[in-house]
């Protein structure tokens, strides 16, 4: 395999089919390799109300999906909803109010939370409420004259269950990314990020790291995961998707997703909090998400592999990666880190080419959502990693992109860049359609 196909050095994989988010990196031992087929089955397996034989207790009282595939089918991206369509299935809504949380991160809704719950326990806890997405347009247009129609979406609330959410609740669609490499970003130092973001000082460009708060050390860190990098760890990452998403409680976060105003939530686990998985041995608290499950899924997704480049030698290709380079989209898509240790795994100092710097930039007002996060604001969000994403519709059967899925493709998504990178997108309007289909067919190789 030629260096610019290998991706991600010995976590690299040549299946270019629907699995292709799906396969183990080819290190791992036979005792690893049993860890991660577990962590898979998990994964996949749905969470039930007990006393129900059919999946594991501790669903809920209120949550948006009953297991991790559900929003990250075959490991990747979920599609926006489409016209008129609830968002379900990977799409969220983050729900927040002006000010900060003691940890210094958004401050919850105090009815609603910091996340919409679509779903609840049926005669016992309502689901929260519903979001419908509907969509306008957006006209822009080339330098040779070809327009290109951007959807716009639109949030609808319906069926909120405790009133109206108020007019200073900030809201944020959120669509469901691919978690293909992700121990490997886990595993580039923060020094590496700190100097990326010296480096495009100097070219009027100005990454930053998000600053968050990591539950287990109980401190200030570096943030990675998420659209604007608000969360630290994968192990993190992994928990807080239990209780967002599911409902089920965590050693990192063993309090029901309940807000205080949500009396029949708050009152229901106090009812089963000693029977199942969530249960009590004398004074000790043990979650539902126990400890092995929770770490059989966090080495689940953190040795997971990265499909190769394809198509590396074709001349349009090349052509593509260098305008790529002249568009100064390499500035914050960097092509190219270096990890240190993997966490759990016999690998370090490995090169992989996951086209992103983990930074959060100013995308613009057109993409704006006006929510702080942490250090985040309103028109920031952290640079994607683009590997893989050539693979989005064999793998999902879509291409949709960005934060909340309203880009249909690669040549959309960039038309909504602004901000810091509105000189890259003008750049791109003014080329010829050659020039265009080359920068788009070199991103489709990632």
């Amino acid at each position: 395999m030629p260096d610019a196909a290998l991706t991600a050095g010995p976590f690299t994989t040549t299946e270019s089919g629907p699995a292709s988010y799906m396969v183990p990196a080819v290190l791992l031992s036979d005792t690893q390799s049993a860890v991660f087929a577990e962590g898979h089955h998990q994964f996949n397996e749905p969470w039930v109300v007990a006393p129900d034989p059919s999946g594991v207790w501790g669903l809920g009282p209120t949550f948006n999906e009953d297991r991790c595939s559900q929003c990250h089918e075959r490991n990747g991206r979920a599609r926006a909803p489409r016209e008129r369509e609830l968002a379900v299935r990977g799409m969220l809504i983050r729900l927040s109010v002006p000010g900060l949380s003691a940890e210094g991160g958004p401050l919850p809704h105090p009815v609603y939370g910091d996340q919409l719950q679509n779903r609840g326990m049926a005669g016992a806890v309502p689901a929260e409420g519903q979001a419908i997405f509907a969509y306008g347009e957006r006209e822009m247009r080339f330098a040779d004259g070809e327009v290109v129609r951007l959807r716009v979406p639109r949030v609808t609330f319906m069926q909120l269950a405790f009133g109206a959410l108020g007019d200073q609740t900030l809201t944020s669609p959120r669509i469901a990314p691919a978690m293909v490499g992700l121990g490997l970003l886990e595993a580039v130092p923060e020094a590496t990020l700190l100097d990326i973001a010296r480096r495009q000082e100097t070219d009027g460009i100005s990454g930053r790291p998000n600053v968050v708060w990591d539950v287990e050390r109980r401190a200030a860190v570096i943030g990675r995961f998420g659209w604007k990098a608000n969360q630290p760890t994968l192990r993190q990452q992994v928990a807080a998707a239990f209780h967002g998403d599911i409902g089920a409680t965590t050693l990192l976060f063993p309090h029901e997703n309940c807000p205080v105003a949500q009396k029949a939530c708050r009152e229901l686990p106090a009812a089963i909090q000693c029977s199942g998985l969530g249960a009590c041995k004398g004074d000790a608290f043990v979650p539902e998400v126990i400890p092995s499950r929770l770490d059989n899924i966090t080495f689940y997704v953190r040795a997971l592999a990265v499909p190769a480049r394809r198509r590396v030698d074709d001349p349009q290709v090349r052509e593509g990666e260098r305008l790529f380079t002249q568009g100064k989209c390499a500035a914050c898509h960097v092509p190219v880190l270096e990890t240190g240790p993997v966490e759990g795994l016999s690998a370090t100092g490995i090169t992989i080419r996951p086209y992103t710097d983990l930074l959060l930039h100013d995308m613009g007002e057109a993409l704006a959502d006006h929510r702080p996060d942490f250090l985040a604001d309103g028109r920031e969000w952290r640079t994607p990693p683009l590997w893989g994403i050539g693979l989005l519709r064999t793998v999902n059967g879509h291409t949709d992109l960005l934060h909340d899925g309203r880009a249909r493709n690669v040549v959309e998504a960039i038309l909504w860049h602004g901000g810091e990178a509105e000189a890259s997108r003008e750049m791109f309007r003014a080329m010829r359609k050659a020039e265009r289909d080359a920068l788009v067919r070199f991103v489709e190789s990632l």
